[in-house]
């Protein structure tokens, strides 16, 4: 580009007034227009976002004017410009100023952690360029107009941004949103919007809406498309951005049509249908306007890494990158890789840069999992599997290591390395445990990964270039209890404007001034001088002590305190103080500010004391339960149990009482050992073959769990331990799987929301009697509904049977799961697998069958035990026909329970004028008989006959003589007194 033309066109109204402009005659209008030519400009882009000012001036101007009047400046708007061009290629994808851009973007919510919503330009600042060095270049405002300044921040920092505007249109998602305001409102708040930032360089796309169910429930959500479309472009004529909508519904047939009226489709959680539906529309934009939703937890890590579940008894999520969400992509690598390999796609935003108040999944906490920083600003571990594919080593060179590396002897830890070189090593102690290449451009694995029983040392992560160079190193190191507080402000001067803030980040050091990075010391912070403290946040979503409080425990090592200027210059002091440590002082500086900038600025709220809310104010809380099982870690018949201690980190705690339990790698219940607890210590007995872990774990002054430790244990030579179905089973043991199935609440499983899922479990041990009845409890999205098979084994497999075609249907209460219970076509006995098939998405928890009560419930004939005799024939699994000499049927046990039973119901068919049955009941302290005699009937019929008083467990045998001629349906005693 060689000149750049800028067209301003500004309209005057000017009313008659004698006294100001006594010349002017009458009001009238008077429309400007000048064209200014820029030669050569420097080009806006992420990298150089070259800025250049527009000053627009209204002067007075005219020969009879006053002398003192003449070129007097009436009024003055300065704002900035920027020069680039902007091309969205259906096939090449994102342009900018000529070259092939990839979109790198994440998605944000408009609040700031411990600040709350309202706008902050320093801390806003600090989080756009937080995002720029992991090599983010857009950002997705989610899901609303942004602040003035964010945009003006933008153009400066070098961020493209979609701006968004409505999370919904007419139909609401809850009672008090935006629908009840859109019919009257939208026209006005679209014309505010556009005109206010359209000439903004790093402005890329309007979106018009996201997640909007209008575009999906009917017609009329094309029609509000064109009508938002016609709004955008009447005030943007020169269409500086694209509109665009971001949908979740793009599998369906009404949303594709709003997106051909956009033609920029935006995919929410969708990129399995990039491939098809560019083929089927090729002239469509595609991009991913949401993607990711992967959630972690700063410095918590659940292992193993091959077991992905939503979140623990902690209720927190996996750092490990093993915690993905029902609905999002199973890690941050499947994210990188989606759109790597499309290269037509613009790109991506991730859900989301920054965790945000709010919007917890797991959903009983406070706020969000699902950024790469968490509300303190703090950088989660998957912030660097996104820089090491975001950026390039040969300008920026990283390595990132994980996790932090203080856990229990022998215990198997998931050692995960990510760099943008294309080579990485991993040591322990100096010794090369092993190597992994990266290919960024085409390889599949773009993390290495190896498991490595824990020992005391040092872990060291080594980044190599394609020569063999080293570019990067990070290290690791074993530590122990915190012996002193550290402190580390973002920057050591502030301006006095009631606005300015410093960061400073309050974390713990051993004895030998490693990092305690799981340290949760509680600290007290006081600041004295021209300053004031404005928040206190450790990026904890279980942690209810106010960000407005003076007090507050360390997270995963590290604790954010927000220091505000006043209106004052000066000195500023810091005091943190915490039990058992020396007190540590932080002196800053407040430099005067311009007397312009502080006019009309209040900067007199601080924070107070307040409510203590996690433990207690004078605790010093638990950081570490350290197993120690000195008998080994495997089990084999000679060798059934095993003595293992926790041992506290520090001794001293206020919390000494710890949890024991055994579970599988899921944390679910294991049965394949029992632990018999007593204090710090714990008895564990093998039951059955397999892997389990040993959990321990504390409360910490909470009532939740706040704190696990594990061991893992190997059993062999005991014998299979089957499922119970007459406890409650997990969802989360599913053992087989057909379509996407992904992690549901509270250990659950989630289906496939447009497809068929199955979802199975095996080994499950029904006993000889079985059960019929199931209960499910389900979590639907909806109200509608859904339809559900249960089958015995897995469909398509030799054996598999039908077992319900049902339909579960409940008033949808929002991630609550609700039981339904099923009646199945036939029991379940012995060893079996069951199966649940859906087709549309539904959160289950698990399951239960119940347990009969035999003595007293209808049983059928075939039933029995045991049959035996000369002459007999089963029908259809449940009716014994053709009942001759000899013929017995034992049913054990049946308990009759002290009520007893003093009444028989037979169903029958008897042929002759009378069938006599003895009935014989025996136990341990001997047996009884019993005659009934059924008569003559045309078909099938009960009958009903009166019995002498039987009580307790019994044997129970039908016993037919010579003579007999029967068909025997079913039967059952009716309890004494019913």
């Amino acid at each position: 580009m060689q000149k750049a033309v800028l067209t301003l066109r500004i309209r005057q109204i000017l009313y008659s007034n004698p006294w100001i402009f006594p010349m002017i005659g009458s009001a009238g209008n008077i429309t400007n227009t000048q064209t200014l030519a820029v030669e050569r400009p420097r080009l806006w882009s992420p990298d150089e976002p070259h800025l250049y000012q527009l000053v627009t001036e209204m002067r007075v101007t005219g020969t009879d004017l006053p002398a003192d009047w003449h070129d007097e400046i009436v009024e003055s708007v300065s704002h900035n410009v920027g020069f680039r061009h902007i091309q969205l290629d259906p096939n090449q994808g994102f342009l900018l100023n000529g070259s092939k851009l990839k979109l790198n973007g994440v998605c944000e919510h408009h609040d700031l952690g411990a600040l709350g919503a309202a706008f902050n330009k320093t801390a806003l600042a600090r989080r756009f360029a937080i995002l720029k060095d992991m090599g983010a270049n857009a950002i997705r405002t989610a899901h609303n107009m942004p602040a003035k300044e964010w945009m003006d921040l933008a153009d400066e920092m070098g961020l493209l941004i979609v701006s968004e505007a409505f999370d919904m249109w007419e139909r609401p998602k809850t009672p008090y949103d935006y629908a009840r305001f859109f019919p009257d409102w939208v026209q006005h708040d679209v014309k505010s919007w556009v005109k206010r930032d359209r000439n903004h360089p790093s402005l890329i796309m309007w979106s018009i809406g996201n997640e909007i169910y209008d575009t999906h429930a009917d017609e009329k959500g094309q029609d509000i498309t064109r009508m938002l479309m016609t709004e955008v472009q009447r005030y943007d004529s020169k269409q500086n951005a694209s509109v665009t909508i971001g949908s979740n519904y793009m599998p369906w047939e009404n949303a594709q049509h709003c997106a051909d009226i956009v033609k920029v489709a935006g995919y929410n959680y969708a990129e399995k249908y990039y491939e098809k539906h560019h083929q089927e529309h090729p002239d469509w934009i595609i991009y991913g306007s949401e993607t990711a939703s992967v959630v972690q937890s700063r410095g918590i890590y659940h292992f193993p890494f091959e077991k992905s579940i939503l979140a623990d008894d902690d209720e927190q999520c996996s750092s490990l990158g093993n915690s993905s969400t029902s609905w999002g992509a199973k890690s941050a690598e499947a994210c990188i890789l989606a759109e790597r390999d499309t290269p037509f796609s613009l790109g991506q935003f991730i859900w989301t840069g920054f965790d945000y108040i709010g919007e917890p999944t797991p959903y009983h906490t406070k706020n969000s999992y699902f950024g790469q920083m968490d509300t303190a600003t703090f950088k989660k571990d998957s912030y660097y599997i996104y820089q090491a594919a975001w950026t390039d080593y040969k300008t920026k060179p990283m390595v990132h290591l994980l996790p932090y590396w203080d856990f229990s002897d022998g215990q198997m830890i998931d050692v995960r390395i990510c760099s943008n070189a294309p080579r990485v090593e991993l040591q322990l102690n100096g010794e090369t445990i092993g190597k992994h290449d990266i290919d960024h451009a085409h390889g599949r694995q773009l993390v290495g990964w190896w498991k490595i029983p824990y020992v005391k040392g040092e872990l060291k992560a080594i980044a190599y270039d394609e020569a063999g160079r080293i570019v990067a190193t990070d290290i690791r190191t074993s530590f122990g209890d915190a012996k002193g507080i550290v402190l580390r402000p973002d920057k050591e001067e502030l301006t006095a404007d009631g606005a300015d803030l410093i960061f400073v980040e309050i974390a713990m050091e051993d004895e030998n001034g490693h990092a305690v990075e799981n340290a949760n010391n509680r600290v007290e912070v006081h600041v004295t001088g021209v300053g004031r403290l404005l928040g206190l946040e450790n990026g904890d979503s279980t942690d209810y002590d106010p960000y407005k409080g003076r007090s507050r425990r360390l997270f995963s090592g590290k604790l954010m305190a927000i220091i505000g200027s006043t209106l004052e210059a000066g000195q500023i002091q810091i005091e943190v103080s915490s039990i058992g440590l020396e007190s540590r002082c932080l002196h800053l500086t407040s430099i005067p500010a311009q007397e312009e900038v502080t006019s009309g600025i209040s900067a007199s709220m601080s924070n107070e004391d307040g409510p203590c809310l996690t433990g207690s104010l004078l605790e010093l809380p638990l950081r570490k339960i350290e197993l120690i099982s000195e008998g080994g870690q495997t089990f084999h018949p000679s060798n059934r149990q095993v003595v293992v201690r926790a041992m506290l980190h520090p001794p001293e705690t206020s919390y000494q009482e710890v949890e024991w339990a055994v579970v599988n790698d899921a944390g679910i219940d294991s049965n394949i050992a029992s632990v018999e607890a007593a204090g710090h210590e714990a008895i564990v007995t093998a039951l059955g073959d397999g892997e389990f872990r040993l959990r321990c774990t504390s409360r910490n002054g909470t009532d939740k769990t706040k704190l696990i430790s594990q061991l893992e244990y190997q059993v062999d030579g005991l014998g299979a331990a089957y499922k119970d179905p007459y406890s409650f089973i997990s969802a989360g043991l599913y053992d087989y799987s057909q379509g996407d199935v992904g992690n549901g609440n509270e250990r659950g499983v989630a289906t496939s929301r447009d497809g068929e899922s199955q979802v199975g479990f095996r080994d499950i041990d029904f006993g000889p009697h079985g059960s019929d009845t199931i209960t499910i409890p389900i979590f639907a999205l909806s109200s509608e509904a859904y339809s559900l098979q249960i089958w015995e084994g897995m469909p398509g497999e030799e054996g598999s049977f039908l077992l319900a075609d049902c339909i579960y249907q409940k008033e949808s209460k929002w991630n609550v799961y609700q039981e339904e219970t099923y009646q199945l076509s036939k029991k379940l006995r012995g060893i079996t697998a069951i199966c649940f098939v859906l087709r549309q998405k539904v959160h289950i928890k698990g399951f239960y069958f119940h347990v009969g009560d035999r003595a007293f419930e209808q049983n059928f004939a075939a039933d029995c035990d045991r049959i035996y005799g000369d002459t007999f024939t089963i029908m259809d699994n449940k009716v014994v026909e053709g009942i001759g000499n000899n013929v017995s049927l034992e049913f054990d046990p049946m308990d009759f329970s002290e009520a007893g039973a003093s009444k028989l119901i037979v169903y029958g068919r008897s042929v002759v004028d009378k069938n006599t049955i003895h009935i014989r009941f025996a136990n341990s302290e001997g047996e009884s008989n019993q005659l009934v005699e059924f008569t003559r009937s045309v078909g099938y019929e009960e009958q009903l006959f009166d019995l002498e008083h039987v009580t307790g467990k019994q044997k129970v045998t039908f016993i037919f003589l010579p003579g007999s001629q029967f068909d025997f349906g079913w039967f059952r005693f009716v309890r004494s007194g019913s």
